[in-house]
């Protein structure tokens, strides 16, 4: 069993012989009840058929091995398996399934004693997070990895640990960091040989460049790139190579290189095999037709027609293979402009989703635009306890009457685009402004501690900033002053409607909030019980005593004053 193991393992230029060893393995495993073996057997012919890109019954294998490795109370195969059909899905790009088995994987490894499983696992798991734009995952994952790697000293590991990570700070914008990281990646691996992955990181450092607008440095990344891959058969690198000048030459304007690039691309992908079948159908039917007329000659004994129909096997040979390049050529020209025309289609596409999710975050918080987008429709969800406030400029109805429609407009928006800032500042979520009211809220949609806290310390701003704009008015200004009213309680939020949705809060919290605005004074913040009890120890307050409140009876009221620290 050992022996077919290592035979399996061994056979990578002959992928039926290797599947056979495999299978060979399976049926003696069974034969014999070593479950051990049996999921070593299954997991050779998933890494086997992965190969030859059979990736279904790759899957298939990997869950096989999975079984048996749990039958032989093997944690180390279980795991090992695991990250094995993660790496499957992650090849069919379902994500979803590709990240709960590197999980899976990283969960049981984390039992075992086999560190440089474990630190693998971590850094393909990075790879799925990295390739999902989930940087943030892909850091931590990669972090963890190389710090098993380097106190196992496992040096591959680490050098690929640094050039992913260099990819994340990249795709971060942290280009310097990106750089040194890649750098360091590629150091490490030409001292261990390993040409396929430094010629890959060179491709990413002439992202890098050309970010940096070093056009000449990016180019002699790419051109490096593809010297190396071209050195050691390395057919995917020769391709991307290509591709990468094809991209740098066309950004420079060099229309004759790109093009040169990109033909170079797509015979290397595609073309050699083309330009093989149409050659050996060529030659086909010439040799069909030469041994007919060669039935002829010798039937006439005539050295003149042998002559003849050698020159036209020659020519015919010569047509078939101009044709063939012409062909070729047409194909190149016209993959190359549906190259052009999809990487621009692309781009519009990305720019006008980009602004349809940058408009719906304007109206929505983050968190609830995503759920909308995935699931159509928002649940409602209630919040125990947040922080709600209310604006109001005194006198704003009688100023209103007399002001121009556009006066009026431009008056409001100075106030509520400072408002809105302030907002954004302490982190608070503006919920809708009706008139000349502005209404805001703290503490969701993300659950925090310190709402009020935060409330109060925004309230004073915006204070601070209408009394500012009162003292320096000018004759043509105009500029009021505000009232604004605190509580804080429990809350219902959602959105409501189907077309041109809307981000709202309900609750008696709402209500009070409102009442305690329109029972506060110009330039004063007036605050509830609730709100007092929660900022006391922040904050010095001046108790109101108990004030009637429409349809609430007497409530307790405290202005604010400044802060305690």
């Amino acid at each position: 069993m050992e022996l077919l193991r290592n035979l399996s393992f061994n056979e990578v230029s002959n992928s039926a012989l290797g599947l056979k060893y495999a299978d060979e393995l399976i049926a003696l495993s069974n034969s014999k009840k070593n479950y051990l073996y049996l999921y070593r057997g299954y997991y050779q012919k998933g890494n086997k058929q992965q190969f030859v890109g059979d990736l279904n019954k790759a899957l298939d294998a990997f869950i096989k091995s999975v079984e048996a490795a749990i039958k032989a109370k093997y944690n180390v195969g279980q795991g090992t398996a695991y990250m094995a059909i993660a790496d499957v899905y992650s090849v069919m790009g379902n994500a979803v399934n590709a990240e709960i088995y590197y999980n899976k994987s990283i969960l049981i490894l984390r039992k075992t004693d086999n560190n440089i499983a474990l630190a693998s696992c971590l850094l393909n798991a990075g790879d799925e997070y990295l390739k999902n734009k989930k940087y943030d995952l892909a850091l931590k994952y990669f972090n963890e990895s190389i710090t098993i790697f380097k106190k196992s000293n496992y040096k591959m590991g680490i050098a690929y640990n640094l050039g992913e990570i260099g990819k994340v700070y990249f795709n971060q914008g942290k280009i310097n960091l990106a750089k040194k990281n890649i750098n360091q990646s590629i150091q490490m691996l030409e001292e261990l040989k390993d040409y396929y992955g430094i010629s890959d990181y060179l491709l990413n450092l002439s992202d890098i460049t050309i970010q940096q607008n070093h056009q000449k440095e990016a180019l002699e990344y790419a051109k490096r790139s593809l010297e190396l891959a071209q050195k050691y058969g390395l057919k995917d690198q020769v391709s991307q190579s290509n591709l990468k000048l094809s991209e740098l030459y066309q950004k420079a304007g060099n229309s004759s290189e790109s093009f040169k690039h990109y033909k170079n691309h797509i015979a290397y992908r595609d073309s050699v095999t083309n330009l093989k079948a149409i050659q050996q159908m060529a030659d086909l039917r010439t040799n069909h037709e030469v041994s007919q007329k060669q039935i002829e000659v010798d039937l006439l004994e005539k050295d003149s027609e042998i002559k003849q129909l050698k020159v036209k096997r020659q020519k015919n040979i010569i047509y078939a293979t101009a044709i063939s390049t012409f062909l070729i050529l047409l194909l190149a020209i016209g993959l190359f402009r549906r190259y052009q025309f999809i990487k621009k289609t692309k781009s519009i596409i990305e720019e006008e989703k980009n602004r349809s999710d940058n408009l719906l975050l304007n109206i929505l918080p983050e968190q609830t635009a995503n759920e909308l987008k995935q699931n159509g429709k928002v649940l409602a969800k209630k919040f125990e306890s947040v922080t709600v406030l209310f604006t109001d400029f005194k006198g704003f109805t009688q100023y209103a009457e007399n002001l121009s429609p556009e006066k009026l407009v431009e008056s409001v928006d100075y106030y509520f685009s400072k408002f809105d800032a302030i907002m954004q500042k302490y982190e608070l979520e503006k919920i809708k402004t009706v008139g000349d009211a502005y209404m805001c809220a703290a503490g969701l949609p993300f659950v925090t501690t310190d709402h009020a806290y935060k409330m109060v310390l925004a309230a004073q701003e915006i204070i601070c900033f209408v009394d500012d704009s009162l003292k320096m008015k000018t004759e043509n200004e105009t500029r009021f002053e505000i009232r604004v009213g605190i509580n804080s309680g429990p809350v219902v939020a959602g959105v409501v409607g189907t077309k041109k949705f809307a981000y709202d809060i309900w609750g008696d919290t709402v209500n009070i909030a409102s009442r305690m605005e329109y029972c506060s004074e110009p330039g004063k913040i007036n605050i509830s019980q609730n709100t007092y009890e929660l900022i006391k120890d922040d904050f010095a307050c001046d108790y109101r005593g108990e004030i009637e409140v429409k349809n609430r009876g007497m409530m307790k009221m405290y202005f604010v004053k400044n802060s305690i620290q």
